[in-house]
Order: structure tokens, then sequence, then C-alpha cells
């Protein structure tokens, strides 16, 4: 039988996000660099595919050339330019084009022979808005008079945060926000998830066969199921574990892993299905109402977690294979007795948590853990309708419960109390 391809075989291109994925500010994201170089050498082409509008493609590659990642202008697609091609097919050429944002835009624009202006009395017939970290009152000052004067608004993205090194600051969407308040009306939005930046990223990459990989749910993801493309969540960036599990279905992605290393992952080690409750020792189930997490002690090891996973709870499992008890357990975790009884969102097991002993990759172990809770619950869920989307929002606003069965819910805290429990709780990536 020969090897199982990893994902570099299978996909002709990856369409990368960049913060929270390849870096984070000026520094690369662990393992990027050189898992994108054996991506490379195995045969698969890159495309670096941001939301973020504030720099040209020519100042995207040299900042990636800078921190160790190979990158051409020709492979870099941003917002920006999404945006300038929806405003390319709607205006003649020479139109000018109010700029509510940095270089990235205004480079974009003339590219497509469309003229950057900087105030709404130049006679700008659109407005388009991007994120720049210079963006000032005055600037979105005269962003809203062209608005409230009726000419069409187009945004590159919504994103409420940028990461950087010093954590989450205010993204695009924020600067979004103050204008949509002042004027009661709503941009286009040519960025992702929305169909023009994947149609953009296509056209400029030449993919036939796209693996989108990010860290956002609701951009990188979202925009990969409403192309129908397949994607890749690395938990580098902006969502944690819980995230994933309690996603709704326009939300979740075809694979889940680490890091970028995971492109050199056969399929069958990353992918996340509805239904596949079962996955490596790990076993889910939806009850009652209540999450339970199960595992096989064949396969526990000797030492601590791996992967996604930090110490455990102090109150977790123990060694002598008792169910784990989770404070802060919901009413109906007392005994009849008044004693102490399992909590719904428990996980049972003959040993501490570790990777494999069976020779597995290092990390694996929880991330199977991960895939047979986000198996579980998306099924329970679906079988609802889709309950865990009904709110219409991220899956971090999904609120406190998802629900799951009939007669029942399985809440956040139950979901949250069983990764503690095993260990599948966010912490810096291990190695595969």
């Amino acid at each position: 039988m020969g090897a199982v391809p990893h994902l570099t075989e299978l996909y002709d291109v990856a369409l990368l996000d960049l913060d929270g994925v390849v870096y984070v500010g000026p520094r690369p994201v662990s393992h990027a660099p050189e898992a994108l170089r054996q991506a490379r050498t195995a045969g698969m082409r890159l495309a670096f595919v941001t939301n973020n509008a504030a720099r040209p493609p020519e100042r995207v590659a040299a900042h990636l050339t800078e921190i160790g990642v190979e990158a051409l202008p020709d492979e870099v697609v941003t917002s920006a330019q999404a945006a300038a091609r929806l405003l390319a097919e709607q205006l003649p050429a020479g139109s000018k084009v109010l700029v509510v944002g940095g270089e990235g835009l205004e480079v974009a624009l003339r590219e497509q022979d469309l003229v950057p202006v900087s105030g709404a009395d130049d006679g700008p017939v659109a407005v388009v808005q991007g994120f720049s970290p210079t963006v000032g009152w005055p600037l979105l000052a005269e962003g809203t008079y062209a608005v409230a004067s009726g000419l069409p608004w187009v945004a590159t993205n919504t994103d409420p945060v940028v990461p950087t090194d010093r954590g989450r600051a205010p993204g695009n969407g924020t600067l979004v926000a103050a204008i949509r308040t002042a004027t009661g009306r709503e941009p286009v939005v040519a960025g992702k998830p929305e169909p023009p930046m994947h149609r953009e990223a296509i056209l400029r990459s030449g993919a036939t066969r796209p693996l989108v990989v990010g860290d956002r749910l609701d951009t990188d993801i979202e925009g990969a199921n409403a192309a129908g493309a397949d994607s890749l969540l690395v938990l580098t960036g902006v969502t944690d574990p819980i995230d994933v599990v309690l996603a709704p279905a326009r939300l979740r992605p075809t694979y889940v892993g680490h890091d970028l290393r995971a492109l050199h992952v056969s399929p069958d080690a990353l992918r996340v299905r509805a239904g596949d409750a079962t996955v490596g020792a790990w076993h889910a189930v939806v009850d009652g109402g209540g999450l339970r997490l199960t595992r096989a002690s064949a396969h526990a090891g000797s030492g601590g977690a791996e992967g996604l996973a930090g110490s455990a709870a102090s109150d977790g499992a123990g060694s002598d294979g008792g169910v784990a008890r989770v404070r802060g357990a919901a009413s109906d975790g007392a005994g009849s007795d008044g004693g102490e009884a399992p909590v719904r969102g428990a996980v049972s097991d003959e040993s501490r948590v570790g990777a494999g002993s069976d020779g597995g990759e290092p990390g694996q172990d929880a991330l199977d853990g991960l895939r047979a809770v986000c198996g579980a619950v998306w099924a329970a869920a679906d079988a609802t309708g889709d309950a865990a989307g009904a709110t219409g929002n991220a899956a971090r606003a999904v609120g406190d419960s998802v629900e799951a069965v009939t007669g029942g819910v399985v809440d956040r805290a139950s979901v949250e109390a069983a990764l503690d429990a095993a260990r599948i709780t966010r912490a810096p990536a291990r190695p595969y």
C-alpha cells in the first residue's frame, strides 16, 4: 500500500492568511518559515491572502522575506486589491475614490486605473475603507461626509480586531463601525468571508484545488465554505478549541491542526466531521444534555499532555483512573446524597492524559480528543437544525449553550470542562 499523501500533495495552492497564521506582528509564528519552505519543496504553491489592507504587496512580501518566509509580491493578495477590483467593475477608468485607509488601498486603486483622493470635497464618486494604523478622526470624518451624501461605500473587511505582538488591537471593523454609526449605512464588503476576496485569490494564484489556511472561523473558514473550498484551521491565532466545538456549520473547517506543520500531515489525522466521535483513543458522547469524553487506557502515556494542552486542572482526571471532577459544576453535578458527583463534561481515563504510547506523533493525542468532541457536538447540534448557528453570529458569540438533543442542551461550561479535564486547552503549539 502506498504512503498516505499529505495536504501538500492533495492541493495545488495554499491560500494562506497572514496575521495569526504566518506571523504575529514583526515575528513569524513558530515553525511557519520551515513548514512553508517544505511545502514549496513538495510542489505546493503559496498565496498569501490577507484582509489587512494597510500595506501594498511589495511591502508585505518584503516583511515575509525578512522573517524567513520566501515571498514575491505577485504571491500576495490583499483585501485592498479585492476592493479595488470591485470598484473598477462599477466605475469608469480615472474615477476618483475617497480612501479612508492607507498606502495599500492607494496602490490597489492605481493598479485598477482609479484615482485615490483624501477629501469629500475632492470630487470622489465612491468611498473605500481599509485598515491603516494612521487613520484618525479627520479622515473618518471625511469618509462620513462622503458616505452620508450617498456615495457607494466599499469596505475591505470588517474584522473587529487585528492580532499584534502585544495582543489584540482594534481592526478595520472598528473603524467601519464609526462611519456606520454616524451615517446609518452599511458598506459592501470585499474581504473575507465575502466572495470578492476568494475570487481575487483564485484569479491571482491560478489555483484549481485550493486549500484555505487560516486562524479565524468567521473570515477564513466561513469564506472557504461559501466558496466550496476545503480549509485548514490552525490554532496559532484568535480561535480557541472551544470556539471550534461550538461552531455552526458555516464556520466549521475541513481540517484542524496546531500550526502550519499540519500541511505535512495526512488529512485523515486532521479531518473534523460531524458524527466522527471516536478518534484515536478518544470517544465523545452527547447524552442527556451533557458531554462525556472517554479515553482508552491502552493509549495513555506516562507523561503530560501534548499539543493543545497545558497542565490539567488540579481536580481533573486522577491517576487512579477515576472520572474527572471539575470545579464550578452545574447544579446537577452534586450527588443525591449531597456528595460530589461526576459533572457533565467529565473525562474518564485510566491514567494521566498524554501522548500515545503506541508511537503516535507528539501532540496528536490532544488533537484527536478535540476532533472527537467536535464530531459529537456537531452531530448533536445538526440533529436539531444546527441550533449552534441560530444566533447568526460567530462561535465566540454563540452564548452559553448549544441545543444538542431534544429535551437537553450542551452548555458551554460542560464543553469547557471536558476539554480542560482532557487537557485540550489553549497553549502554544507543540511539535507533531
